[in-house]
């Protein structure tokens, strides 16, 4: 197993496939064994690169996630992509992941070849998803599915790790602030949002990304008709068809 230093914790990533570097980011809760599905697809074409989160999957545990989740994980993805001395890399990131993609993006937009933000909220936390959260997290402890899932991920610690991440998405949601320190007029980075219009913790994703859209209108959007949550394994044939259209196809960095 590789793993890279962030701030005094090891940080499991992986590499796999040759080709145009392309880094997936998971969505909270999960970690980088939610892509196993789609690995063997991508990586026919692309180099994968796969991490986990600190305090995820194989990466070292923290003690309690920082309030600041999705910014502080862009600053671990800049860090690997420094440790890989990578010049340019496409970053697909769905769920949470996709959060942490864009932060990445508006912070380093040099590095950044093409960005694929799936599935998102937009740019703060949605009241009906918070509102709900502690109990559906709950009722999730005791779903078949959903343990198994998290278990997947994580292995026996994995009820902490929901934990953690319930307790930060509450804090951060009190403070009334943007997921991103910077602006989406600022996006330089060639981008696509994408979304299933069936998604079940928002129905209404696509008036979500068009409102993104007015504040920057060189994005594009890509709704499915059908599919749950995250579009990006509900959708995986259509999805992969618009990635290898969009990210092996010569884009130029925006002034």
């Amino acid at each position: 197993m590789a793993f890279f230093t962030f701030e005094d914790k090891k940080v499991y990533y992986k590499e796999i496939g040759t080709g145009k570097p392309i880094l997936l980011l998971a969505g909270n809760t999960a970690s980088s064994k939610m892509f196993k599905s789609i690995i063997g697809k991508y990586s026919k074409d692309f180099k994968v690169i796969l991490i986990d989160f600190p305090g995820h999957g194989k990466s070292d545990r923290l003690e309690k996630f920082e309030i600041d989740f999705w910014y502080y994980n862009s600053r671990v993805c800049y860090q690997l992509i420094e440790f890989l001395k990578l010049d340019k890399v496409s970053v697909i990131g769905t769920s949470g992941g996709a959060l942490v993609a864009i932060n990445l993006s508006l912070e380093h937009p040099e590095r950044i070849k093409y960005l694929i933000a799936d599935s998102f909220e937009g740019e703060y936390p949605l009241n009906s998803y918070i509102d709900s959260l502690e109990s559906d997290r709950e009722k999730g402890k005791k779903n078949i599915f959903a343990k198994l899932f998290w278990f997947f991920n994580h292995g026996f610690d994995w009820k902490k790790i929901v934990d953690l991440d319930t307790e930060m998405l509450i804090n951060f949601s009190k403070q009334g602030k943007s997921f991103f320190h910077k602006s989406f007029s600022e996006l330089i980075v060639p981008t696509l949002l994408t979304g299933s219009k069936q998604d079940e913790y928002c129905d209404s994703l696509d008036k979500i990304y068009e409102a993104l859209k007015m504040k920057n209108n060189k994005l594009e959007i890509h709704m499915f008709k059908k599919g749950k949550h995250p579009a990006m394994l509900t959708n995986k044939n259509d999805f992969y068809e618009l990635v290898k259209n969009k990210i092996k196809t010569p884009h130029n960095t925006r002034s």
